[in-house]
């Protein structure tokens, strides 16, 4: 047979090795008692097919089938040898048991057989026992008068012990008192628990004794009193004579070992615990302790107002320093090292000195008070001159202690400071406001600084007020700091609303009556330079900021947006009463007379010198801007007088002679401005932008004016074309009027120059600030024309 080929397949007839045919007959009836049995035998001939095809695979091993059936003959027999140890094991167990279980049976016979006699016996002798019951009585009789028989020489003692130790609680010998009082009290518990084991706590006896012990009970509460009384007064008498307050101490100590002895035995046996146990007089101690440190911190409103709420809180840091100190040195000593009594008392002066802050914080107090508190309970509680004392640190952390006053309260603290001073601070800006309001309508120019430049009281008042409440605030921290700049910044834009609104009032007053206010100009020079120091405080305490503000459903303040309008509106002042200076002047330009000489053009600029004088004290930059909006105030005006009164030219000489005039007019005002742009002190700059600002406006002099002097009209087109480039906001209106007054310009030209400038109509450039905007021209008288005339 090749190797290669399946193994040919076994009959399931045939004999597992080492199983013979009559096993098999016997399995088969054992399989009809046991169904399991069959199962484990169709299994176990299955695993033997399956062993036996594996082996012999290959006809070679069929040699080695003896060796097989060796090996698995002796493996056979063993297990059967184990298995019947095993049952013959198991079949003495049973044995032994059932065994066990026939005495087992024969006693319990036995005993209830014994039960039953006895039962009966005792059925026939229940009546004797009757008997006993009187027998019970007279014996717990006995032994209630054996016990009253031992105590009575207690019972009578009681009245004289109690005077005797109500005499040493008076002359506070505590020590002898309460032994007196311990050996009271335990006559008492004793006749108690001899009555409640005897006849019961609710007894009519238990009644009689409570009281008969009445005076004992009074004792204890007198010695008691007296006991915590020592303990309240403990700092002062261990300053001068610790005795009682030690021996208060050991009587606390002795009564704890008392009390623990008590609850040992009462949990261990729950019957009886004497009246008034367990008394805790340990917590009592420290209870009585904390009442009298609470007794300390009572003060009013009306006792500690004002200055003397400072004075109040030295004296409180001097009175905690002074027990402390005291706790630390002596009365430790007197003392168990378990109460760390030095920690206790510094948590309690914690406990009722934040109960009692708590008290002052709610009272109305002014800013200075609030201030005293916040910084006696932020800096001087926790300095090295109070809690922070490096005695006292090694007791208890700061952390331990926690803060004296919560942080909702603190904050609330702050903002009431923040509050109060912003009352006191708008009240102070609006008292100083009406001084200044005051000063502005004297007889007399206003101060003069270092510099020579105009002053007023106003600026140093406000800016000292707002730098003193911010460094004021420093000393507490710096978030209230912060908030203190940012309240500050709210008053001082409000304050310049209304300096702003008094502005306006004043310019108002000033044009009703023109010779009063006397010095009008210069106080609102002078007010120009309170706006520019008001700016340099404004910088600077937005610079001591250390944080960036938050602004909670409220708007940032913007002092420097009203600073700046107040200051233009000033500005606006001063150019206006320029213009009405040379008022009178400019009613003369562009008339016969003004062309015949230049005694106008030197009043308007004689005028504008001494204008400028004033203004030369304002400080820069304002003074430059002045010079500015001066000049071009002038320009517009002296333009606006152009157009709004018109010169008509007859001839050629005519608008020669005013070309020449508007001319000789640009040059002196050129000089003007050259002349203001400048500072007459060495130590002062001119503007930068002063040549070319001068160039600018006098340009519009030139441009007009060469307007007018070009004799060919058909050029006229081409210089519209430059006036529009140079001045893109001058209108129709403004080049009619100047084509009126040249005079000759044909009705063909007229067309042509309005159609150039309805092609020329351009947005104004960024930057260029316009001049004819501001100027208007009056309506053109319409001619009257018959209805059967066509008009020209």
């Amino acid at each position: 047979m090749p190797e290669s080929s399946s193994p040919l397949p076994l009959q399931a007839t045939v004999p597992a090795p080492g199983m013979s045919a009559d096993d098999d007959t016997q399995n088969t009836g054992a399989a009809d008692v046991w169904p399991e049995l069959e199962k484990a035998e169709k299994l176990a001939r299955g695993a033997a097919l399956k062993w036996a095809s594996g082996v012999f695979y290959r006809p070679d091993q069929l040699e080695r089938l003896g060796q097989y059936r060796k090996r698995e003959s002796q493996r056979t027999s063993s297990i059967q040898s184990r298995l019947k140890s095993a049952v013959q094991s198991y079949l003495e167990g049973v044995g032994s048991g059932l065994e066990q279980l026939r005495l087992a049976l024969a006693d319990t016979r036995e005993v209830s057989c014994t039960l039953g006699e006895v039962r009966s016996e005792w059925s026939g002798k229940a009546s004797g026992f009757q008997s006993l019951e009187h027998l019970r009585e007279i014996a717990s009789e006995h032994e209630r008068l054996a016990a009253a028989f031992n105590n009575l020489p207690h019972l009578f003692s009681v009245p004289v012990a109690v005077m005797e130790t109500r005499r040493l609680i008076e002359s506070r010998q505590l020590l002898e008192a309460h032994a007196h009082l311990m050996e009271l009290e335990g006559w008492q518990d004793d006749i108690h628990r001899q009555l409640q084991r005897t006849s019961g706590p609710s007894s009519e006896g238990a009644s009689l004794v409570f009281d008969y012990f009445a005076g004992v009970r009074q004792l204890g509460e007198a010695f008691a009193k007296e006991l915590w009384e020592v303990i309240r007064c403990g700092l002062v008498l261990v300053r001068q004579d610790p005795t009682p307050f030690v021996s208060a101490v050991r009587i606390i100590e002795r009564e704890e070992r008392i009390d623990c002895t008590l609850l040992d035995t009462h949990d261990a046996n729950p019957r009886f615990m004497p009246p008034g146990r367990p008394k805790n007089w340990r917590t009592k101690f420290f209870l009585v302790i904390e009442e009298a440190i609470a007794v300390r911190f009572q003060a009013t409103y009306l006792d500690i107002r004002g200055p003397e709420l400072a004075n109040h809180l030295v004296a409180l840091q001097n009175s905690i320093m002074n027990d402390l100190t005291t706790v630390k040195h002596l009365l430790e000593q007197c003392c168990p090292p378990h109460y760390h009594i030095s920690r206790a008392y510094m948590l309690m002066y914690h406990k009722c000195l934040s109960a009692y802050l708590q008290q002052v914080v709610s009272w109305d107090l002014e800013s200075s008070e609030i201030f005293t508190v916040l910084n006696w309970v932020l800096h001087v509680y926790h300095s090295p001159e109070m809690m922070g004392h490096p005695d006292l640190c090694s007791e208890v952390d700061f952390e331990e202690l926690g803060p004296l006053i919560s942080q909702d309260a603190l904050e609330q603290m702050q903002n009431k400071y923040v509050n109060t001073v912003r009352a006191s601070v708008s009240e102070w800006m609006q008292k100083a406001l009406e001084v200044e309001l005051l000063d502005w309508q004297r007889d007399q120019e206003p101060d003069f600084d270092h510099e020579g430049f105009y002053q007023t009281s106003l600026p140093t008042i406000i800016i000292q007020m707002l730098e003193e409440n911010a460094r004021v605030a420093l000393v507490i921290s710096e978030a209230l700091r912060d908030q203190m700049i940012v309240m500050g910044l709210y008053e001082l834009e409000t304050f310049l609303t209304r300096l702003r609104e008094a502005l306006v009032d004043y310019g108002k007053e000033w044009r009703k009556d023109h010779t009063n206010p006397k010095y009008y100009l210069h106080y609102l020079l002078a007010a120009i330079n309170s706006c520019i120091s008001l700016r340099g405080a404004i910088e600077s305490l937005q610079q001591q900021q250390s944080t960036a503000p938050q602004y909670i459903n409220r708007a940032p303040p913007c002092p420097q947006v009203v600073l700046e309008r107040t200051t233009k509106r000033a500005c606006r002042l001063v150019i206006d009463e320029l213009l009405f200076e040379v008022q009178p002047q400019f009613l003369h330009l562009l008339s016969r007379s003004w062309l015949s000489d230049c005694e106008v053009i030197d009043g308007i600029c004689n005028s504008v010198d001494q204008h400028c004088s004033h203004c030369r004290r304002v400080r820069e930059p304002y003074f430059q801007f002045l010079v500015v909006e001066s000049q071009w105030a002038l320009v517009v005006e002296y333009v606006r007088t152009l157009m709004q009164k018109p010169m008509v030219c007859r001839n050629s000489e005519e608008r020669s002679h005013l070309s020449d005039r508007m001319a000789q007019d640009a040059l002196q005002l050129g000089d003007l401005f050259h002349r203001m742009s400048s500072r007459q002190d060495d130590d002062h700059c001119a503007c930068s932008q002063g040549p070319q600002s001068c160039e600018m406006l006098t340009g519009v002099l030139s441009a007009l004016a060469e307007f007018i002097r070009i004799n060919d009209t058909s050029m006229l087109s081409l210089e519209v074309s430059g006036l529009i480039t140079k001045y893109p906001d001058i209108s129709e209106e403004h080049v009619l009027v100047l084509l009126d007054v040249r005079g000759d310009v044909p009705r063909e030209v007229r067309g042509t120059v309005l159609d150039i400038l309805q092609q020329n109509t351009h947005p104004l450039p960024q930057g260029y600030r316009p001049i004819f905007n501001d100027i208007l021209v009056p309506a053109r008288s319409m001619p009257f024309c018959l209805p059967t005339v066509k008009c020209a």
